[in-house]
């Protein structure tokens, strides 16, 4: 049980987690803060948060969990912004889906304190953002990643993982590197392949006409390219480096099986089909076999 939790950013991912620690019972009172004051307001009227906070550091006096639902652009400043009131006792969390960056900017502003910090990455979320579609269930059944460092606190390390297992995560531990690799290729790539198909399609003189035209499979296929404009700015940008050297592989790949076409080399392409019909027709989510 917590007393108090510091919630920067009330938006989806923030008044999720809020609400779920409210609905299992883990913590007592809620103070929250967005850059917008409107969100703050909105999260109160809801029972979201308790207590509106007019500033990032005032919503972190008192906690004994803060949690960063912030852009991962905007974590630096966040950092900058409450680390005169981070004691030891705090846990600090984010939600962001990229992590070399976000350790890196703890490391330079919390320094001393930046054992209090596990980060973490929840795999859950919709292509609709804001407060009004916070959900409690938005986390039950999902992956979430930490990616402690060297300098994380053992204690605060298993709270954190007691806290997302509480409210029905499953919960995985590995590098900020490694994670950053991994979500390069099976989330922040094919958000930036839905993005540009829809850009390249919507810029053609009979775009429209296409698009009027499209069926099930289009509409799954480019389902995330609904996705937050500026949050996914922020990723494709914090995570370039690992993205573009997955988008070469992809480009190999999307090379091979046109060259194959033009030269109407049936088969090969056949079995690069088939190769990529089976692997995902046998992938479960969060199954490594």
């Amino acid at each position: 049980m917590f007393e108090q939790l510091g919630l920067i950013g009330c938006g989806l991912m923030g008044g999720s987690f809020a609400l779920a620690l409210k609905r299992a019972g883990l913590v007592k009172r809620v103070v929250g803060y967005s850059k917008s004051p409107s969100t703050t307001e909105r999260a109160r009227q809801m029972g979201v948060i308790d207590v509106e906070a007019p500033s990032a550091l005032l919503a972190v006096s008192g906690a004994d969990i803060v949690l960063l639902a912030v852009p991962v652009s905007a974590t630096e400043a966040t950092f900058k912004a409450i680390r005169h009131l981070i004691t030891d006792n705090m846990l600090i969390m984010d939600v962001g889906s990229t992590k070399r960056d976000v350790v890196d900017a703890a490391r330079r502003v919390l320094r001393d304190h930046v054992g209090t910090f596990v980060p973490a990455h929840p795999i859950a979320g919709k292509e609709v953002s804001g407060v009004e579609h916070a959900d409690p269930d938005l986390y039950s059944g999902k992956q979430v990643i930490l990616t402690p460092i060297d300098r994380t606190l053992v204690g605060h390390l298993k709270r954190a993982n007691d806290v997302w297992d509480a409210i029905g995560c499953k919960v995985l531990q590995m590098t900020p590197e490694a994670h950053d690799a991994a979500f390069a290729a099976v989330s922040h790539l094919p958000h930036l392949v839905a993005f540009a198909l829809m850009h390249g399609i919507a810029n053609q003189p009979q775009g429209k006409d296409f698009l009027a035209l499209a069926g099930p499979g289009f509409r799954d296929f480019t389902r995330i390219a609904a996705s937050d404009p500026k949050m996914w700015r922020d990723v494709l940008m914090a995570n370039r480096h690992e993205i573009i050297e997955q988008a070469k592989v992809f480009q190999r790949s999307l090379h091979n099986m046109l060259q194959h076409i033009e030269d109407s080399n049936s088969e090969p392409l056949e079995g690069m089909i088939e190769m990529a019909s089976h692997t995902r027709a046998h992938w479960r989510m969060g199954q490594k076999k």
